[in-house]
């Protein structure tokens, strides 16, 4: 599926990439974004779409989004994995800063919670921050009207 923008820069309905292909090579398109792959029309035309309506899930590992049209039928369908990593990552760094710390100080005296981010209140944590960005910045992308003409949004959490 490609996105079509008018020459107007309105957005006009999605077209399959052979379409796309033909309207590049005979010139009567552009491309206008490589990531999502929009092309923009160099002709006019008349800026009908069909009533669209944008079902999102936002679940804790993975994000579903589908696009239907008044018919039921799916136009557009994707899911996107949200990183569950980084409790992990932050293990490790913190084992290595600590075996770094011991073979330095050997007689140090202990010290805790000498951290602003500890103690810290209203502070979420990186794993959490971390899915509500990436599902902040994939919603801005597929719920953008610039690619879609779309009336409705359904949004499931």
């Amino acid at each position: 599926m490609v996105y079509v923008i008018s020459k107007t820069n309105e957005p006009l309905m999605p077209c399959s990439n052979v379409i796309a292909r033909l309207l590049l090579k005979q010139g009567k398109a552009k491309v206008k974004r490589k990531e999502p792959f929009t092309i923009r029309l160099n002709y006019e035309t008349s800026n009908y779409t069909q009533n669209l309506t944008l079902g999102v899930d936002t679940g804790s590992g993975t994000i579903g989004t589908a696009v239907s049209d008044d018919k039921g039928e799916i136009v557009y369908m994707s899911e996107v994995i949200v990183r569950n990593d980084i409790t992990d990552k932050m293990t490790k760094r913190a084992k290595y800063r600590r075996g770094r710390r011991n073979r330095k100080t050997r007689y140090r005296k202990a010290k805790f919670l000498n951290r602003k981010n500890s103690t810290k209140k209203d502070r979420f944590s990186p794993t959490i921050r971390c899915g509500t960005v990436t599902k902040n910045i994939f919603l801005n992308n597929i719920g953008n009207t610039k690619y879609f003409g779309l009336m409705d949004i359904l949004l499931v959490i």
